[in-house]
Order: C-alpha cells, then sequence, then structure tokens
C-alpha cells in the first residue's frame, strides 16, 4: 500500500500520527515539485485529479483508493488490528 501526502497538510499529518505506516509496511510518497517520481506514481494511478482537491489518498495493493483522513485512519487500524489477530 502507498500513502500519498503532501507537505503541510494537516489531513496527511492526521493519518500519520493515527497509525505507525512503517510497522504497517506502507510506504509514504511526499507529493510536491522535488519529487517528480511520486507524481508519475500517482499519475499511473490515474489519480492526480484526485490529488488536486482530496488528500491524503491511500493506494491499496489491489490499486483501488481510499479518500478522506478519517477513512483513510479507519481502514488502516482496522488492517492493523486484522494483522495483529492473524499473528
Amino acid at each position: 500500500m502507498t500513502l500519498f501526502t503532501k507537505e503541510g497538510c494537516q489531513k496527511c499529518e492526521f493519518v500519520k500520527k493515527s497509525v505507525d505506516l512503517s510497522e504497517l509496511g506502507i510506504a509514504e510518497e511526499i507529493l510536491g515539485p522535488d519529487n517528480p517520481a511520486s507524481l508519475a506514481h500517482l499519475a499511473w494511478h490515474e489519480l492526480v485529479s484526485v490529488a488536486e482537491t482530496q488528500l491524503p489518498i491511500l493506494v491499496l495493493d489491489d490499486s483501488t483508493a481510499i479518500t478522506g483522513a478519517i477513512r483513510i485512519k479507519n481502514y488502516l487500524q482496522a488492517f492493523s488490528s486484522q494483522r495483529s489477530a492473524v499473528s
């Protein structure tokens, strides 16, 4: 999974503070002019227009995407709980 964020985004920071991305194996890609590779990855998922109005974006392993800080936080917390139950 990949979480697309940008610097200074309060919703992005909310998600990052709510869950441990590295523990869950989630890559973070920070969108900005200094990171064209992240923009290319976002474009590959056809989410550039979404990112213009909604960040953060969580792209799941099946290439579907979740937007909205609360929805992403809830999904990741449930994902974390599932992983803990399996372990």
